[in-house]
C-alpha cells in the first residue's frame, strides 16, 4: 500500500467540480486515494449532493440570471429592431452584445446551471460541446465589442474630424460587428472540439460523468496554454487597450474643460452627448472586468500551481463558485446598467416591460395632439357659422 497521486485525474476546470470530494469536516479539498497492486479504484471522501449548500443556492441564482437576462437582452434587441432612430453606431455594438448574451442564456445557462444539482452530466456530448462553444463565443463577442465601442468613443470625442457618419459608417460598423463574431467563433472552435464526457470514479462502484474541455493526452501543456491564451486574448490585452482609450478620453476632456470658453455651444452639446455614451460603455467594461476576473484568477492559479490540491481550501472553493456564477451573470447586467444610466433606454424599458398593457407615451401624446387639433377645427367651424 502506498499513496497514489491523482492530481492528473482531478477536475481542474472551473466547471465546477462535479467531482464531489469536499471534506466538510475541515473544508479542505482532500483526495484520499490509495491502491495496491490489485486495485486501481480510488476511494474518495464523498459528500452527497443533497448535503451541499451550493446544490440549492447556485441553481436559484442562475434562475434569476436567466429570467432577468432573457427579458433585458430580449427587450434591447426588440428596441433596436423596432425603432430606426435607435440604430446608431454605438447602439449597433450594444445590440451585438445583447445578441451574444441572449444566445448564451438560451443555449447554455439551462444546462450548466444544473451542474451543482446533478451528480453527472446528463445532457450528452453534443450539449457539452455546444455549451463550451457558446460560452467562449459570448466571451469573445463581449470583450471585442467593448474594445470597438471604446475605440469608437475615443474617435468621437478626441478626434471628431475623423469620425465617419452616414450610411457608409453604419455599413462599416455592421461589418466590424460581423468580423468580431467570426473571430470569436474561430477562437471557440478548439474548446468545442476537444470537450468530451469524462468518466470518473469517485469511489468503488460509483462513477460520475463530467463535461470536460481538456483531453487527458494533451495535459498538462494544453490546459495551461488554453487558460493563458484566454486570459491574454479575451481579458488582459483587450482591457489594456480599453483602458488606454479611456485614459486618452479623460485627458482630452480635462483639456477641453480648461479651454471651453471659446467653443461653439453646439459643439459643447455634442461633446456632452458623446461623453455620456462613453460613460455607458465604461460601465459595461467595468461590469465585464469584475465578472470575469475571479474565474481567470482561479484557473491561472489552479493550472500553474505545482500542487493545487494541497493548497485548495474553503477560500478557493468559494472563490471558484463565485467566479463561475459571475461569468454567466455578466450576461444579464448590461441591460440593468443601461436602465439606470440612459434615460432613453430607461423610457423604452418602461414602455415594453413595465407598461405592457398601457398605450405607449408617444402614442398618447399623438392622440392628445390630434384630439386638440380636432377641437380647434370644430371651434373654428362653429365661429364661422355664427358669423
Amino acid at each position: 500500500m502506498f499513496e497514489k497521486d491523482y492530481s492528473d485525474n482531478t477536475l481542474y476546470e472551473m466547471y465546477p467540480t462535479n467531482l464531489p470530494f469536499i471534506n466538510f469536516s475541515n473544508m479542505i479539498l482532500t483526495i484520499n486515494n490509495s491502491f495496491d497492486e490489485n486495485k486501481t479504484e480510488n476511494s474518495t471522501v464523498y459528500v452527497p449532493y443533497v448535503e451541499r449548500v451550493e446544490t440549492y443556492m447556485v441553481p436559484a441564482v442562475f434562475a434569476i440570471v436567466f429570467i432577468v437576462g432573457l427579458l433585458g437582452n430580449g427587450t434591447l434587441i426588440s428596441i433596436f429592431l423596432l425603432h430606426k432612430s435607435m440604430r446608431t453606431i454605438p447602439n449597433t455594438y450594444i445590440m451585438s452584445l445583447a445578441v451574444g448574451d441572449f444566445i448564451l442564456l438560451v443555449g447554455t445557462v439551462p444546462f450548466i446551471s444544473t451542474i451543482y444539482t446533478f451528480e453527472s452530466w446528463p445532457y450528452g456530448e453534443f450539449i457539452c460541446k455546444l455549451s463550451e462553444f457558446l460560452k467562449d463565443v459570448s466571451m469573445g463577442v463581449t470583450v471585442y465589442t467593448l474594445a470597438m465601442l471604446s475605440y469608437d468613443r475615443y474617435v468621437a470625442i478626441v478626434k471628431p474630424m475623423k469620425k465617419h457618419t452616414g450610411r457608409n459608417a453604419k455599413t462599416m460598423t455592421i461589418l466590424v460587428a460581423f468580423g468580431i463574431w467570426i473571430v470569436s467563433i474561430i477562437l471557440a472552435i478548439p474548446g468545442a472540439y476537444f470537450s468530451f464526457i469524462w468518466e470518473y470514479s469517485v469511489k468503488k462502484e460509483h462513477t460520475i460523468y463530467v463535461c470536460y474541455p481538456f483531453p487527458h493526452h494533451l495535459r498538462p501543456w494544453y490546459p495551461r496554454l488554453v487558460v493563458l491564451t484566454k486570459f491574454l486574448l479575451l481579458y488582459g490585452i483587450p482591457l489594456i487597450l480599453i483602458g488606454s482609450f479611456y485614459v486618452l478620453i479623460a485627458w482630452h476632456l480635462i483639456r477641453s474643460s480648461r479651454n471651453n470658453l471659446g467653443q461653439n455651444p453646439s459643439h459643447v452639446k455634442q461633446l456632452r452627448s458623446r461623453t455620456k455614451v462613453a460613460k455607458i460603455v465604461l460601465n459595461f467594461v467595468v461590469i465585464f472586468a469584475v465578472c470575469f476576473f475571479p474565474s481567470h484568477i482561479f484557473l491561472i492559479w489552479y493550472y500553474f500551481d505545482e500542487n493545487p490540491n494541497d493548497h485548495y481550501n474553503e477560500y478557493w472553493h468559494c472563490f471558484k463558485i463565485i467566479g463561475y456564477v459571475l461569468t454567466f451573470a455578466n450576461s444579464c447586467l448590461n441591460p440593468i446598467a443601461l436602465y439606470f444610466i440612459s434615460s432613453v433606454f430607461r423610457n423604452y424599458f418602461k414602455r415594453y416591460l413595465f407598461c405592457c398593457f398601457c398605450k405607449p407615451v408617444e402614442i398618447r401624446r399623438e392622440t392628445l395632439s390630434a384630439h386638440s387639433s380636432a377641437i380647434v377645427r370644430r371651434n373654428i367651424v362653429v365661429a364661422l357659422n355664427e358669423v
